[in-house]
Formats: structure tokens, C-alpha cells, sequence
């Protein structure tokens, strides 16, 4: 059961094929044998989880339905979920238990869904291969001595070991899409706006956006059917109708234009990702696909313009956690110090370079030098995604220059660790929407993503070609080897 698709699996819970209360406890016991190794969960909610899929089958077996009914999902620990813990992979909020749900999280609860626990992430989200955890490293399933990305690494790991159906993550210059693309496994962040992100730990406000981790395209398009929408909780979800993302799925991408940027085919780029992300684009073009070379010529700045706008809103942001109104204090003889020792032993080294980067940009005398420059830089390059979308329907690129690294190789150099998002944060920066699935894997057995992008509220155009590609291939039916644990 759980080598199926979430659709898979509603197809199965629907015609009465498993109970959910089989189905979550096959997950669990996945969990049980692959976790130890894999280590994707903070935390295990198994008795809600149960508690949960016992509910969804006396409501099925009572005639009642919804879109999710019974099916075991994950989340990434920056997302609030009421009274379970939620640390955002920080050890400041280490036993924090929120009072509400995350929007998000609360729209996949009324549409049934269970909940199996929350995953692993790089702390407040900050980083590429969930390294910066103040808990621990979560490892790539497919080579248990590789970093499955981050910052959702946990929710991808999650989802590529079988151990969920599906998971939700957040994007904020590629977290969903660069541990997609690592894994193995379909990673979806919608346009800026699409869904709410009530509940969810800001990290860079102007940035960030909740996604989806699954194995399929038509899996992702089930839970942004669920997630989607307007929000009166977050005045930046925009009010405009959500459609039915899995009624564009039709197999069909005759005369789509897919543009191919030159720009992301240079130096630095491993062989193999580029010969099977242009393989992945011929398949497109065998299926009546139109490929059309473009520029995105401020693609180059989008990685120095991202760090300054992230770590500036990060500075802001993360002035909330001083140990007073919640999470973990460490106390002294006064004011300055309970925030000198709370903030300075509970973040980690990550967090704390990210905030010194915000503020010193933000400070007086190097604002207009920094911040003001980036933002309008990133003008520029929302106004190349703009100037590229009147020629092209979607942009085909590598979701990230590499495969998987291994864990290790470059915690210590924070420059070539923020390169593996150099293929990603130009999306963030435009508010656009974006699509990593698997479409190949390297000499060593590790998984190729290819990136498709769109416009901030097309997301079922790339969820139409990113299904008919799928249709087509079988890179997301592949499953890793998780070794059991040895002595």
C-alpha cells in the first residue's frame, strides 16, 4: 500500500479496497522500519493518526465523503498545528504547542485527511539540505549519506521513502522544489498568494509559500485543489477563484510553448542533470509541445538579490523570538540578557548569519546601497518572467545544477551551499508558480529534477504538462532501497 499514489490510495479508500485505519497503520509501520535510517519525522502523532483514520472510515462507512478522506499525509514542522508540537526544526521552540492550525493545515483536516506527524526542516526554513536542523540531519532515501535538500527535506524524504502519502512543505527561494528534485519526487510551490500562510513561521513574508510533496503530478493537483484559496487571515492570499486543478489533467500539451532559457544551461551544471532535463523537454516536444529558446537575462542576480531580500524580512521576523511570549527561555539578570542568552544558545549558526546579513542591510547608511538595490533588481526579473510568459506558456529549466550532495560536503562553506538554489529563487522573486518533477537519475543512482515554471496563477498548465510527461515515462514510479538497521 504504500508504493501507491495518494490518488491511488483514494481510489482504493473510495471503493472500499482499505480501511484508513489499515492504511495508516501500514504507514506507521513504514515509519517504524525506515525512519531510524531515514529520520525525516520530529514528531509522531500515531495515536491521532489512528484516532483520525477510525474516524474517516465510520464517516465513509456512513455515507459521508470529502476530498482527502482517510488519507495519510505529512507536514513540515513550520507549520501550526494545534496542540502538537512545532518547532520549526529550532530548538527555541522546543515543547511549543500552538493554540490554532496553520490555514493550510486546517483545510486538509476538513477535507479528512490524517495526519501522520511533522517532518524535518533546515531551522525557520533557512537552508538547502535540512543540515541546519537544531535536531538532527535528515538523509536522502535514495543514499542514506546524502542530504535529501531542504528546507523541506523531511516532508520530500517523507514522501520518496513511502513513509506518507503526501506532504505539504514551504517555498521560499526553492525549499520545496530543490528537495523535490533531490528525493526524487514531485514538488509543487504555487503562485505567491495561491494559498494562505496563516500559521505558517515567516521567514521571508514577501517570499514565502506553502507547497506540495508528492509522487505525481495529479497527486499534487488533489492537494492544491484542497488548499488552495483566499484567506481573510492573510491579506496576501489573493480572492480569485480556485479551480479544478485535476480537470485540466488530460494527457494533451499539443501546442504548448515551452521556452528554454539559455541562461541555465552554462557552467557549473552537472552533464547529466542538463542531458536529462533537455531529454525530459524532447519528450514534451514528441508530444506536440513547441520549444522555443528564450533569455531570462537577470537570471545571474537572482541568487545575490535573494539573499539580501530573505535575510532582511529574516531579520524582521525572527525579532519575535526573545524568549518572552513563547518557546524556550534562558533566564539572566535582566532584560538584554535573557535575549543575548536565549537567542544566542538556541539558534543555530544558520539562523544567526541570516539575521546579521538582514539587519546589516537594513541598517542606516547601507539601505539604499542593499535592500533598495535588490528590490529593484528584483523588479527586473519579475519583468523577464513577464516579457517571457507573452512568448512561451511554461519555462522548462533543471530544478537544481546538481544531484544530491553528500551530507557534509558544504555546511562549511555557506556560499557553495546557497548555489544549489540557483535554479530556484528567480521563482520566489517573481511571485511566480513552479513544478520539479523526476525525470531521470544520474550514474550513481540518484534522482534529476526538471523545473517547470509558470505564471503566479497558472499552476494547472504546469500541472497539465508536468501529467502528461508523467504519462509518458516512469522516472516517479521508482522507489529507493531503504537498508533496515544494522546491529
Amino acid at each position: 500500500m504504500i508504493d501507491l499514489t495518494l490518488s491511488e490510495v483514494l481510489d482504493r479508500l473510495n471503493n472500499g479496497a482499505v480501511t484508513s485505519v489499515a492504511l495508516t497503520q501500514a504507514y506507521l509501520d513504514r515509519i517504524r522500519q525506515a525512519d531510524p535510517r531515514v529520520r525525516a519525522f520530529l514528531t509522531l502523532t500515531e495515536e491521532l493518526a489512528l484516532e483520525q483514520a477510525a474516524a474517516a472510515d465510520t464517516r465513509r462507512a456512513a455515507g459521508g465523503s470529502a476530498p482527502l478522506l482517510g488519507v495519510p499525509l505529512a507536514l513540515k514542522d513550520v507549520l501550526a498545528t494545534r496542540g502538537i508540537q512545532t518547532t520549526a526544526g529550532s530548538r527555541i521552540l522546543q515543547g511549543f504547542k500552538p493554540p490554532y492550525n496553520a490555514t493550510a493545515v486546517q483545510k486538509l483536516l476538513d477535507a479528512g485527511a490524517v495526519i501522520l506527524g511533522k517532518t524535518n526542516t533546515d531551522e525557520f526554513a533557512m537552508g538547502s539540505s535540512t543540515e541546519n536542523s537544531g535536531y538532527f540531519t535528515t538523509h536522502n532515501p535514495w543514499d542514506l549519506e546524502r542530504v535529501p535538500g531542504g528546507s523541506s527535506g523531511g516532508s520530500a524524504a517523507a514522501v520518496a521513502a513511502g513513509m506518507a502519502a503526501g506532504a505539504l512543505g514551504t517555498d521560499t527561494g526553492g525549499s520545496v522544489r530543490q528537495p523535490a528534485s533531490l528525493c526524487g519526487v514531485v514538488g509543487l510551490k504555487p503562485g505567491y498568494g495561491r494559498i494562505s500562510r496563516y500559521g505558517a513561521f515567516a521567514y521571508a513574508s514577501s517570499l514565502d509559500q506553502i507547497g506540495t510533496l508528492s509522487r505525481t503530478a495529479r497527486d499534487a493537483a488533489l492537494l492544491l485543489n484542497v488548499i488552495a484559496g483566499p484567506d481573510p487571515l492573510d491579506s496576501t492570499s489573493m480572492p480569485i477563484p480556485v479551480p479544478d486543478y485535476t480537470a485540466a489533467l488530460d494527457g494533451d500539451v499539443r501546442g504548448l510553448r515551452v521556452g528554454l532559457p539559455r541562461e541555465y544551461f552554462t557552467a557549473g551544471i552537472q552533464p547529466e542533470v542538463e542531458a536529462a532535463v533537455r531529454a525530459a523537454v524532447e519528450k514534451l516536444a514528441s508530444l506536440g509541445a513547441e520549444v522555443v529558446e528564450i533569455s531570462l537575462p537577470h537570471m545571474s542576480y537572482g541568487l545575490p538579490v535573494y539573499y539580501l531580500i530573505a535575510t532582511a524580512e529574516c531579520s524582521a521576523n525572527m525579532a519575535r523570538f526573545d524568549g518572552v511570549r513563547y518557546g524556550q527561555r534562558e533566564d539572566a539578570g535582566d532584560m538584554w540578557e535573557v535575549y543575548t542568552n536565549t537567542r544566542g544558545h538556541l539558534l543555530g549558526p544558520e539562523v544567526k548569519r541570516r539575521i546579521m546579513l538582514g539587519t546589516y542591510a537594513l541598517s542606516a547608511g547601507y539601505y539604499d546601497a542593499y535592500y533598495r538595490k535588490a528590490q529593484e533588481v528584483r523588479t527586473l526579473i519579475r519583468e523577464d518572467f513577464d516579457r517571457a510568459f507573452e512568448q512561451v506558456d511554461v519555462i522548462a529549466t533543471p530544478a537544481t545544477p546538481t544531484t544530491a550532495f553528500k551530507i557534509g560536503e558544504k555546511i562549511g562553506d555557506p556560499l557553495q551551499m546557497y548555489l544549489s538554489d540557483v535554479y530556484t529563487t528567480t521563482v520566489n522573486l517573481a511571485g511566480a508558480a513552479a513544478l520539479s518533477l523526476p525525470c531521470g537519475f544520474d550514474g550513481r543512482g540518484l534522482p534529476i529534477g526538471l523545473q517547470l515554471i509558470g505564471p503566479a496563477f497558472e499552476e494547472g498548465r504546469l500541472l497539465r504538462a508536468g501529467d502528461a510527461y508523467q504519462r509518458v515515462t516512469d522516472w516517479h514510479i521508482h522507489r529507493p532501497v531503504v537498508e533496515e538497521p544494522t546491529g
